[in-house]
């Protein structure tokens, strides 16, 4: 009798964070292939079946079991307050790296200056919950309604306030409204089910893709710079490098010079190269990393 094949089923966002989702599960190593607009997609890896589903319902189904793995902010998670199990927390939204805030803003031109000022007003989200229990922190009793998306536009006209989602604030500024208050800082959270867990096989293939994507999302950060050195100049050069590293050293051919070697932080490179040069490095070249395990 033919063994039923093992899957693991993994939910991925729909939505405003999809195409960077995808990018890091190819950086991963994990392809994935789709006509557009498909909702279910196929890997190469042939116990993954991966299907896209709004950020908002992925708690809900992992809850359930109806998904053993998934990724969403941990907005939705607290929104939802499913009863899920975190495995790893990546900070990346929509344009890269970091995280989103839930913010609450009101009109330029509104006298309501802080969220005290919001006594008795009305406010339109997306996260009625969260909401909710933040102004239940700050004592602050206000009537709190559903928003289905263009929240922006519903300041000043339909609700004295609103609760977005944001990376920057350019959206919420563009629409002449100004922040009083950040209620959430928000990051991407790769979630599983309780049962998924306890199942030994799962609990293996989840910890591989979450090793896998941490990787690929180490990798964002940093870059490898390759450099050749006169060992007289060693000292210098290792007095300029990031703490962080040991460098790799090797012997050139040419007697007393060497090859460096050394993993850096992306937002130093600019920086940390021209220092180098004057330092006595030579050969200097920058290269890109896809997967990096520490």
């Amino acid at each position: 009798m033919k063994t039923k094949e093992k899957k693991l089923v993994i939910g991925l966002p729909k939505g405003s964070l999809e195409e960077t989702t995808k990018r890091l599960f190819q950086k991963a190593g994990i392809n994935l292939y789709g006509k557009p607009r498909a909702y279910y997609l196929v890997s190469d890896d042939t116990e993954l079946e991966i299907m896209l589903i709004r950020a908002q319902e992925i708690p809900g189904y992992i809850e359930s079991g109806s998904l053993d793995l998934g990724l969403t902010g941990q907005d939705w998670i607290m929104e939802t307050g499913a009863r899920v199990k975190e495995v790893a927390e990546f900070s990346y939204a929509k344009s890269g790296l970091g995280a989103v805030q839930l913010v609450l803003a009101v009109p330029e031109e509104s006298g309501i200056k802080s969220v005290k000022d919001l006594e008795g007003k009305r406010i339109a989200t997306e996260l009625v919950r969260v909401t909710r229990d933040y102004l239940r922190r700050k004592g602050v009793k206000a009537e709190v309604e559903f928003s289905w998306g263009a929240t922006e536009i519903k300041a000043g006209k339909l609700c004295d306030a609103i609760a977005e989602l944001t990376e920057s604030g350019a959206t919420i500024r563009a629409h002449n409204l100004k922040i009083i208050d950040t209620i959430l800082t928000s990051t991407t959270r790769l979630i599983a089910n309780p049962k998924s867990l306890a199942d030994p096989w799962k609990k293996k293939k989840i910890e591989y893709v979450s090793l896998l994507l941490r990787a690929a999302l180490n990798a964002e950060e940093l870059v490898g710079l390759k450099l050749n050195a006169n060992e007289i100049n060693l000292k210098k050069i290792f007095g300029v490098l990031p703490a962080l590293k040991r460098p790799t050293i090797s012997k050139l051919t040419e007697p007393g010079w060497c090859a460096v070697e050394v993993i850096c932080k992306r937002d130093e490179v600019t920086s940390l190269i021209p220092k180098l040069k004057k330092a006595g490095a030579e050969g200097i070249v920058e290269y890109p990393l896809n997967r990096v395990v520490f």
